[in-house]
């Protein structure tokens, strides 16, 4: 697991993300930055845009998983780094709460920095900000034990407009960021490389992950890690299939994806039949309906045709 984690840690193209359904930290590289800079404890690495560092291997299971479009022939692929459910918990205070000086931080220079949970009561993941920043220090003290959407809470919106550090914490490591956050300073996009998302109406869910992810019950995603997309360029642009950057994740999916997938994908190669049914995007499903039985499997099923497609031509 160790060598697993720290190859694809130090991988230019690939990215990584913490968090929940709706709080999440993401660490990516950008074309043209300064080489990221090894963390000096445990698996890691930093840019002056974010950084990430894991600290815990043991016990943690991989999962790959593949993900096609419901509007166009692309796919996405998806590898989760999983822990028992009683390993994964984590604190979860009801409304911003003060961890003092942020000892734990990737660099040496942020140690010094406070540390507020930001509340969000997810299960597996504190989503923190962290700040030197003596009014919004003072502001957020003064809403302890508010939550970070309650009426009132006058720091959440201090928060958004001053920038401070946000930081995921999980049971394995952080993922944190530097930048602003996407909004009005922003053009309201999301800053190019490690940038933060806190969506409301994906944590009213309660859900630690999206209902497209195949994690099996009893166990909670801890990181994630994000293939560079074989159909677009790190900014989005589109660009035609890129069978070298598919390739380059080939074996670690392999290697990971669920007994079920696999054996799946080996009768697929064989001439079985794909299952029936349509492909859907299950987090689309915000009625309380049961989710479609089988639709893993034939989401596997598309992307496995997919490929097979894209890699012949």
């Amino acid at each position: 697991m160790k060598d697993l984690l720290q190859q694809w840690l130090a991988d230019e193209i690939t990215g990584w993300s913490m968090g929940s359904f709706g709080a999440i930290s993401e660490f990516i590289r950008w074309p043209g930055d300064a080489p990221a800079i090894a963390a000096d404890s445990g698996m890691g690495w930093y840019t002056p845009r974010g950084g990430i560092r894991i600290d815990l291997t043991e016990g943690v299971t991989v999962l790959a998983w593949e993900m096609p479009s419901t509007k166009s022939e692309r796919f996405f692929r998806h590898v989760e780094f999983l822990l028992p459910e009683a390993e994964a918990l984590v604190p979860q205070p009801v409304g911003f709460t003060e961890l003092g000086p942020d000892t734990g931080a990737i660099r040496a220079e942020d140690r010094d920095m406070i540390l507020f949970d930001c509340g969000l009561h997810q299960k597996n993941v504190r989503f923190c900000v962290r700040t030197r920043d003596p009014e919004l220090i003072a502001e957020m003290r003064r809403c302890e034990g508010m939550g970070n959407f309650a009426p009132g809470n006058t720091a959440a919106a201090m928060i958004f407009a001053r920038h401070p550090h946000r930081i995921s914490i999980t049971a394995i490591g952080r993922v944190e960021v530097y930048q602003k956050i996407g909004g009005p300073d922003t053009d309201w996009k999301s800053p190019d490389g490690p940038h933060t998302h806190l969506l409301p109406k994906l944590l009213a869910a309660g859900r630690t992950h999206s209902a497209n992810t195949p994690i099996p019950p009893g166990y909670l995603p801890v990181a994630s890690l994000h293939p560079a997309s074989p159909f677009s360029l790190p900014d989005g642009k589109e660009r035609p299939f890129c069978r070298k950057t598919w390739a380059h994740y080939s074996d670690l999916m392999a290697a990971h994806r669920s007994i079920e997938a696999t054996e799946l994908r080996a009768a697929l190669d064989r001439g079985a039949a794909a299952p029936e049914g349509e492909i859907i995007d299950a987090d689309e499903i915000t009625d309380g309906s049961p989710l479609p039985r089988g639709r893993h499997q034939r989401h596997t099923a598309r992307v496995w045709e997919l490929e097979r497609k894209l890699t012949e031509a």
